[in-house]
């Protein structure tokens, strides 16, 4: 009887490589794009650029990583630009003006005082929004929606559409410092960098490591089911627009202090950058996936493409048109890779 000669074992097929190539996407679009602009814009490898960049990256890396778990808990969160726009303004009129209690008095508050309350403003108004979506039940879309055009009209309520200039703070209330949350360095790193390490570093762990973050996949990936299973839903989705709205007012506070002043049209388009990041980076809109870290590199992209454009002088329109294509892009190749990977779960399943 004759040997039945048998095929040796083939490494990784074309369909695995391509699934590999596919997780992989946000760093290939990273490398392209900053080789592309380093040998395209003037001076985009010179350290004063590098050190803009890097601060304009965090701005939407803050409101990327709160639109994450939002969009992971299955919802959107259009407010977070508006809300930007309200907290600068909170935080502008606190520093120049305090709180008047009326008979010539006012509350003057410090730099740590304004911050927090500013937060407190920014958590509030993301559970503004969880209560119309959990309570009301009124659809994500919608509520954000109406709740960005609240915001942006309260912020331009709070001065009549006009900045607050020259927030510099007065050293006699010690607000002084407030300037060197936008402007102030350490270990030759600006601020605002430390803090996106920080909140970052916190935001990874939670999605992770703890039974919060295993829960808000579960009500992204199956909201039934994990209502079934006891997870408090209203509380999970509470909890996502709470976090989006403080990473939006922590924005709020940089932006008007890297400016030392509060114009309420600022943060307009930001929901734009922020859901791009987190699309880049891998979070699924239909929920249930998504990682901290694929964010953060996804904010990188957007950065890298929106200051790359400005130095080589692409017009904002086509600035708008480029960043509306890479939206398209993300989403399509995010399904691209949905498909694969449920094509080799069934070859797996088929050769088990």
């Amino acid at each position: 009887m004759s040997d039945v000669a048998t095929p040796a074992r083939s490494g990784p097929s074309s369909t695995q490589a391509l699934l590999v190539l596919l997780k992989a996407r946000t760093f290939i679009a990273l490398i392209l794009v900053f080789a592309f602009f380093a040998f395209a814009a003037p001076n985009f490898l010179s350290t004063a650029n590098m050190v803009i960049m890097s601060k304009h990256v965090a701005l939407n890396a803050f409101l990327a990583i709160g639109m994450t778990f939002v969009i992971i808990s299955g919802g959107i969160d259009l407010s977070v630009g508006s809300i930007v726009g309200l907290c600068g303004m909170v935080a502008g009129w606190l520093i120049l003006n305090g709180i008047d209690v009326g008979l010539g008095w006012s509350i003057q508050f410090n730099t740590v005082e304004i911050c927090l309350i500013v937060m407190v403003v920014g958590i509030a108004i993301g559970a503004v929004n969880g209560v119309l979506i959990t309570r009301l039940n009124v659809a994500p879309f919608i509520a954000t929606l109406g709740t960005l055009y609240v915001c942006r009209g309260a912020a331009m309520l709070f001065s009549d559409g006009r900045t607050f200039p020259n927030l510099t703070g007065n050293a006699e209330y010690g607000s002084d410092s407030f300037r060197l949350i936008g402007a102030g360095t350490f270990l030759g790193l600006p601020v605002s960098i430390w803090m996106l390490i920080a909140v970052a570093v916190v935001a990874a762990y939670v999605a992770r490591r703890t039974p919060l973050g295993r829960y808000i996949y579960a009500v992204g990936g199956n909201e039934r089911g994990a209502a079934l299973s006891g997870v408090r839903v209203n509380w999970i989705k509470m909890f996502v627009y709470m976090f989006s709205g403080l990473c939006a007012a922590l924005v709020g506070l940089i932006i008007s202090s890297q400016l030392v002043a509060a114009h309420p049209a600022t943060g307009q388009s930001f929901e734009l950058n922020a859901i791009a990041a987190a699309v880049l980076g891998g979070t699924s809109m239909s929920g249930g996936r998504g990682r901290i870290g694929g964010t953060i590199v996804g904010a990188f992209v957007i950065g890298v493409l929106s200051d790359g454009l400005v130095m080589m002088g692409v017009s904002s329109f086509w600035q708008t048109v480029i960043k509306g294509l890479v939206i398209i892009a993300a989403v399509v190749v995010d399904q691209a890779q949905q498909k694969l990977q449920a094509r080799v779960a069934l070859q797996a399943e088929a050769g088990a």
